[in-house]
């Protein structure tokens, strides 16, 4: 997937396929890559797949919270001349999507949610006191898998890096409180746009719960489970996130 990443003024973002567009939202830790099978994919399948690298760690610190990621997203669509797309995040990248929803509905033809932030989420936060220590870290980072093999040590030196940055943990922290004060409860019941949620059974960031209660506020959402599966579906599961999200794609017509 790097081979297809670009960079064109402010912009950086990979980008393959034609058809409908499906914008790809990544976490607060996630890598572009962690979304390299979906790309791959639904590239193939008759789809524009663009998965812009957000400015998580770029922004000044008082800018670095939802609202503004979100704003990126806007300016981005409108760079790419793109009037509507599906969006699908990822922890954080499923908040920005809500977010983004709630204020520019118009330019959103449907969501997909997989372990998203917006009602609960157990944050990295309380890590930071002991970001020096790596086995501690690690462990953070095999608890978002149900199989913590999922959590190489390449993913555990980012994380370990990114935390050990103090303007980098300062801005993590940032987005975090953000994303506590921006909660979508009371918004859900407003997104008329069809939804898929796809979650791991065994997420122990937005637990079960979290995916129910989802469910239960977006007026037009279907809810699927993928078992031994934690936090991020779409890389600890990639063979099923795609099949199911693609059967969804079909079955309202995208």
């Amino acid at each position: 997937m790097t081979d297809k990443l670009k960079t064109e003024g402010k912009f950086t973002y990979a980008e393959a396929g034609e058809g409908p567009a499906i914008i790809v939202l990544h976490g607060l830790m996630g890598a572009l890559s962690n979304f390299g099978s979906t790309f791959e994919h639904f590239s193939k399948e008759g789809y524009t797949v663009l998965i812009p690298e957000l400015p998580l760690y770029t922004l000044p610190l008082i800018k670095t919270n939802v609202k503004n990621l979100a704003a990126y997203l806007k300016e981005f669509l409108e760079y790419k001349e793109i009037d509507s797309a599906i969006l699908l995040g990822n922890s954080l990248g499923g908040h920005i999507a809500l977010y983004f929803t709630k204020h520019y509905p118009e330019k959103v033809s449907g969501l997909v949610l997989t372990g998203s932030s917006g009602l609960y989420e157990k944050a990295m936060g309380d890590s930071f006191p002991k970001r020096g220590n790596y086995e501690y870290i690690e462990q953070k980072a095999q608890d978002v898998f149900y199989d913590p093999a999922i959590a190489t040590k390449e993913l555990v030196d980012d994380v370990y890096a990114t935390v050990n940055d103090r303007m980098k943990a300062l801005k993590t922290l940032s987005i975090a409180k953000s994303a506590i004060r921006h909660n979508m409860a009371n918004d859900l019941p407003n997104m008329t746009q069809p939804t898929c949620l796809i979650w791991g059974k065994q997420d122990g960031v937005t637990p079960p719960e979290v995916a129910n209660d989802f469910q239960k506020l977006l007026p037009n959402s279907n809810l699927f489970w993928i078992d031994k599966c934690g936090h991020a579906a779409m890389m600890e599961r990639p063979e099923e996130f795609n099949q199911i999200l693609g059967d969804w794609l079909k079955s309202t017509k995208f």
